[in-house]
């Protein structure tokens, strides 16, 4: 069994290996996740679709990884993405913070997920950058780029910030904006409040397909994903598609 449990369907996508690796590369770094950097390293330099230049970035931050004790990658997780708004993975804190408005958009993009075949599994946030990443994955080629490029304001700011830190994290933001097919661009970070007057450009999350779904395969153990096709689900066929 390969470290994706599922396979993709067929057809042309735009890099739903990386993808998915880098969601996974994204998520808490406990002992089982580490145990899978060797496959996810693989991953991302088996598909080529990022630069030489990114790849060897990403390396960096796998090698940091490994180096690392468990209490120590932990710790430094949860210091860096848990403990302030600037660097947050949940997508709808940058754009509703704790308004009102957010369960409403949360509830949206869950069912833009089922529409597609997919549900969240327990305890999993639908705007939870690592889920956002898979979703996207399983997305026809232009619905994936223009799903991307819908978050690249959001994750741009994220690349800034990490790499006002100094995290070897920035380069999985900036991976994930070549994706997209957007520079980077510098934006001033200055305290939580400045971050506010960034963020306040909504993100929609209505222009994605509800194509079918599905996972990468690469060596490596069996993983539970955090998004899974409903048993005997017939995923709708994305639009202009031929059923």
């Amino acid at each position: 069994m390969g470290l994706f449990t599922t396979p993709f369907p067929s057809g042309p996508k735009p890099a739903p290996r990386t993808l998915r690796a880098l969601a996974r590369l994204l998520g808490y770094p406990d002992a089982e996740l580490r145990a899978h950097l060797p496959q996810i390293r693989e991953v991302l330099h088996a598909e080529g679709a990022l630069p030489a230049a990114r790849l060897a970035e990403l390396d960096a931050l796998i090698a940091s990884l490994t180096r690392q004790s468990d209490l120590d990658a932990e710790a430094d997780y949860v210091q860096l993405f848990d403990s302030g708004r600037r660097t947050a993975l949940h997508l709808f804190e940058h754009v509703h913070g704790d308004s009102r408005e957010r369960g409403p958009a949360m509830i949206d993009l869950a069912q833009t997920y089922e529409k597609a075949g997919l549900y969240l599994a327990e305890g999993e946030m639908p705007d939870h950058l690592p889920v956002v990443l898979e979703f996207a994955s399983t997305q026809p080629p232009r619905e994936a780029v223009a799903f991307l490029g819908e978050i690249a304001h959001l994750i741009n700011v994220v690349f800034n910030a990490l790499e006002k830190r100094e995290s070897r994290y920035a380069s999985l933001m900036g991976a994930l904006l070549d994706l997209a097919g957007e520079p980077p661009r510098a934006v001033q970070i200055a305290d939580e409040d400045a971050i506010d007057a960034v963020w306040d450009e909504p993100v929609a999350f209505d222009g994605c397909s509800s194509g079918a779904a599905g996972a990468g395969t690469a060596p490596g153990q069996p993983q539970p994903v955090h998004i899974v096709r409903r048993a005997g689900h017939q995923a709708p066929t994305p639009p202009g598609a031929t059923a």
